[in-house]
């Protein structure tokens, strides 16, 4: 299977992951949602457990061999990439904040939801590491702030081991110690839930599941052909689990861990569903889906919402506005920052050094 075929999947996973996360915002203004739909969408915030484990997979697949042959050389590259892909945007959706605030005060209201003090931090990216509450501004940018530090670490990590080259049992026994630290983290801590104290586990969580995500990949990469029957057991068992009583922290990531070897192993298979181009070009925005619309529901309901639920008709047009945003960020504000920071930097041969001299020179 090329890796071409598997990230078009998980490209499409990625998008109904997003749109998880934007109903589960956005559930408690439903008017008449079922008590079935309210449990499935108050756990919207795995999502975002689904988001960690994934960018571990990816970054593995695409950057990990690169790393390692290339050294400390491919550091500032790789980084320069990571940050074209993240900071851009998000400095974009700063800016609508910024017009927020401006609007609030020139209409006379306040709102403590984009504190000055800790604008610094979110604009570095650094509020999720004890910096600023990272919870402000735009709430779902905690995750990419965590997100920079998995990949600052990322090359590191993938330097001083190649799990792939390991025997089958270390990267499986590594991964499952990675999801027990991760449930003591969050017991020590008094969490039940993955979507609790996010100041203090937010960091925690997401290099976990990055480092977890990477070890999927060599998991993967042994077989990606393999039959799907076991690793659909593997989602049901902790699933089941969960059901049964078994602490969300235990068994989510595991199930979530397994859903994506699951997703990967079956891309590019006839009748995947995950091949459509409709949701192809859903994960193709995601990242502006997922930074814009937590803005995009504040603005929203400044504008036109007057109760705390809606009918459907505003709730559809909210979700239309979102769809609209993703796809002009993508497009205007995403790929042209990429394609721009991308260029920066030295091109191979085109040193400004100068020519170093013959030994008989």
């Amino acid at each position: 299977m090329s890796s071409k075929a598997e990230l078009r999947a998980l490209t499409a996973a990625r998008g109904i992951a997003a749109w998880w996360v934007v109903l589960y915002h956005i559930r408690g203004s439903f008017a008449g949602l079922s008590g079935t739909a309210e449990a499935v969408l108050a756990k919207g915030y795995l999502a975002v457990d689904f988001f960690f484990l994934l960018s571990g997979f990816v970054l593995a697949l695409r950057h990990g061999e690169g790393l390692r042959t290339g050294g400390r050389a491919a550091f500032m590259p790789f980084l320069r990439r990571r940050v074209a892909r993240i900071w851009p945007l998000h400095a974009a959706m700063l800016g609508f904040a910024l017009l927020l605030v401006l609007l609030l005060r020139a209409s006379g209201r306040t709102t403590q939801d984009f504190p000055i003090a800790a604008l610094p931090a979110h604009l570095l990216l650094v509020q999720a590491w004890g910096f600023a509450d990272p919870l402000s501004w735009n709430d779902p940018a905690w995750s990419i702030s965590c997100e920079m530090a998995a990949y600052l670490l990322f090359p590191l990590w993938a330097l001083a081991i190649d799990w792939r080259r390991r025997p089958f049992l270390a990267p499986l026994a590594t991964l499952v110690a990675l999801l027990a630290l991760l449930h003591a983290a969050f017991a020590l801590r008094g969490a039940a839930d993955l979507g609790q104290d996010i100041a203090h586990l937010g960091w925690v969580r997401c290099l976990l599941e990055f480092a977890a995500g990477t070890l999927l990949y060599a998991l993967w990469e042994r077989q990606p052909r393999a039959t799907l029957l076991p690793l659909l057991l593997a989602v049901t068992l902790p699933a089941i689990g969960w059901v049964a009583g078994l602490p969300e922290t235990a068994v989510a990531p595991a199930a979530m861990a397994a859903l994506l070897l699951v997703l990967a192993t079956g891309a590019g298979r006839p009748g995947n569903p995950l091949e459509r181009p409709a949701l192809r070009r859903l994960g193709t925005v995601s990242y502006a889906t997922y930074l814009s619309h937590f803005l995009l529901w504040f603005a929203f309901k400044l504008a036109l919402v007057r109760t705390e639920e809606i009918g459907w008709p505003l709730a559809a047009l909210y979700l239309l506005l979102v769809l609209a945003a993703s796809t002009a960020l993508h497009r205007w504000v995403e790929r042209p920052a990429q394609r721009w920071i991308n260029a920066l930097g030295f091109r191979p041969g085109r040193s400004r050094l100068p020519a170093r001299r013959s030994p008989r020179g």
